[in-house]
């Protein structure tokens, strides 16, 4: 028969064992957890840029039969899958200053609030009747504020008119996804901190141009792609 000093004896740990542990830890340090993330990178291939220069290397929106795109050009590469509900989404800002949308487009989660403040010494009036989201701020000036901000929280293209400068344009891109960048002048990304798993990557060019590719994306990897 077991006395049942010898069972607490057993249940807990020498002492000098656990000194020796914890002088273990002492030595290494905490261990950090390491989350599987994948990569992805390349190059975009933009078209080229209108002729007329941008002045302060400004990205203005144009159109051209229809088709809104920046210029110079730049590109949205993005994500696209099921992903959890996002958490808190920092407030997103789209100013108007010397007469133009700063910056001209703006890629942003579903979920995202955007303000729009007047830095001009002049009346603003930004509006949209885009479909993913409606709205008319209004005449204001650089001192005043229409609202706080407004929620984005419709997938879509939103395109940002002044009714008070016909000239004004500037777009939102409102994603069903927290994975996307724009690209550098040249065409440039890399997205980072990708879940494993089979995906859509996307590529939004214009209003009427998006490319896609399947993509596999494996732990701790980087997967180079090229559009076109």
């Amino acid at each position: 028969m077991i006395h049942q000093n010898s069972l607490s004896a057993l249940a807990q740990p020498d002492h000098s064992f656990r000194r020796f542990l914890f002088s273990i830890l002492l030595l290494v340090g905490p261990v950090p957890l390491v989350w599987a993330q994948a990569t992805v990178e390349g190059r975009v291939t933009l078209p080229k840029a209108r002729s007329t220069p941008v002045m302060n290397k400004r990205y203005e929106i144009v159109s051209k039969g229809g088709i809104l795109s920046t210029n110079p050009p730049l590109a949205v590469v993005y994500l696209e899958g099921t992903f959890p509900a996002p958490a808190a989404l920092a407030l997103q800002q789209v100013s108007q200053k010397d007469m133009v949308f700063n910056p001209g487009l703006l890629p942003i989660q579903a979920g995202t609030h955007v303000e729009f403040p007047n830095l001009d010494d002049t009346f603003h009036n930004i509006f949209s009747y885009s479909p993913a989201k409606r709205f008319d701020l209004g005449r204001y000036r650089p001192d005043e504020r229409p609202i706080p901000s407004l929620l984005f929280d419709v997938p879509g293209l939103v395109v940002l008119r002044c009714d008070i400068h016909e000239h004004m344009r500037g777009l939102i891109l409102v994603l069903a996804t927290p994975y996307f960048v724009l690209t550098d002048a040249e065409g440039h990304y890399q997205l980072n901190g990708l879940p494993p798993g089979k995906y859509k990557l996307k590529v939004w060019l214009d209003s009427r141009t998006t490319l896609e590719r399947p993509v596999e994306l494996q732990n701790n990897t980087t997967l180079q792609l090229d559009f076109p």
